[in-house]
């Protein structure tokens, strides 16, 4: 299947990267390229444009895609390591990074991914094929407490504790081993009612496991903080973000990173100290205009915030 990816708020990140012909960027989250194509083409001989992915279907395509431009270096690895792979490629400082956080077109339409709750396919959801951890350890080895845990932290699922419940009861019997057979148990598991509204049944468990499998937010502070300090003055960081829970994270990091001062009005001299790395560009996230929403419903949920790093 071809690598396909609709890139989110695209015209919004060019706009707010204020590109340098001769600057360094980073896409930290590369999938089909959409993003890096755009940027890259801003760029002079002398710029570069560094794009990281776990997911070795979507550097292929972006090889493909960027071939005719030699300032692009594509890096297999996690955006969490954005430090480690600027050191190992000799490089001290960057001009602007984008990070979307959201799975690709690609990765939910491709059913042999198991990402998606509406094909059939092998419980996968990895975004590394390398990686040991897939959703089928997690929906079959993980404890009740565990699963109802991560149902309810990264999924907000009200319905976590029978969920969690039932596929104990069922994987006794026999694992559990595809998209449907667990689709099947969440349906089970919910009243009537919640089976009738908009949003699909599986949807916030689905999300749940596949943010477990990818260690999607247990990194995600660090990995921000990691790339302000990896900006040089006026360099820009760019998130999107598609669910409530990171955009939690991106908020109240970019927060402590522009520091403020807790010194009571009255005094005439701060005296806390604060400590301040640069300031938040958009005090309310950016979202998608109708226009981009009439072709892309998947961008409906969009949120991008964006940190201006001072020195």
């Amino acid at each position: 299947m071809e690598f396909k990816h609709k890139s989110v708020l695209l015209e919004e990140c060019i706009e707010n990267l204020n590109i340098k012909p001769n600057g360094i960027y980073v896409d930290g989250t590369l999938g089909g390229a959409g993003h890096s194509y755009e940027i890259v083409k801003r760029l002079s001989k002398e710029g570069k444009l560094i794009g990281i992915d776990r997911d070795k279907d979507a550097l292929k395509a972006a090889q493909e895609k960027l071939k005719e431009f030699p300032q692009v270096i594509l890096v297999h690895d996690n955006h969490a390591n954005i430090k480690k792979i600027l050191e190992n490629l000799r490089i001290d400082g960057i001009d602007g990074m984008l990070l979307d956080l959201g799975v690709s077109s690609y990765q939910l339409d491709e059913a042999k991914r198991g990402f998606s709750y509406m094909q059939d396919a092998k419980l996968d959801m990895r975004m590394n094929q390398e990686d040991t951890l897939s959703a089928y350890e997690v929906v079959n080895e993980y404890p009740e407490e565990k699963l109802e845990r991560i149902f309810k932290d990264y999924g907000e699922e009200r319905y976590a504790k029978s969920i969690a419940r039932n596929i104990v009861k069922a994987r006794e019997q026999k694992e559990i081993s595809t998209t449907f057979e667990l689709v099947d148990i969440i349906k089970r598991s919910m009243p009537k009612k919640a089976l009738n509204e908009k949003q699909h049944p599986a949807k916030r468990v689905f999300q749940a496991i596949r943010i477990e499998v990818n260690e999607e937010l247990i990194r995600l502070k660090q990995t921000l903080i990691d790339a302000v300090m990896s900006l040089h003055s006026d360099g820009r960081l760019l998130v999107i973000t598609f669910h409530s829970l990171e955009d939690k994270i991106v908020k109240h990091t970019f927060e402590e990173l522009e520091g403020r001062c807790t010194c009571p009005k009255d005094l005439p001299v701060c005296i806390c100290h604060y400590q301040s790395y640069g300031k938040i560009v958009n005090k309310k996230p950016i979202v998608s205009k109708e226009q981009e929403l009439e072709g892309n419903t998947r961008a409906r949920s969009a949120k991008l915030r964006v940190f201006e790093r001072k020195i």
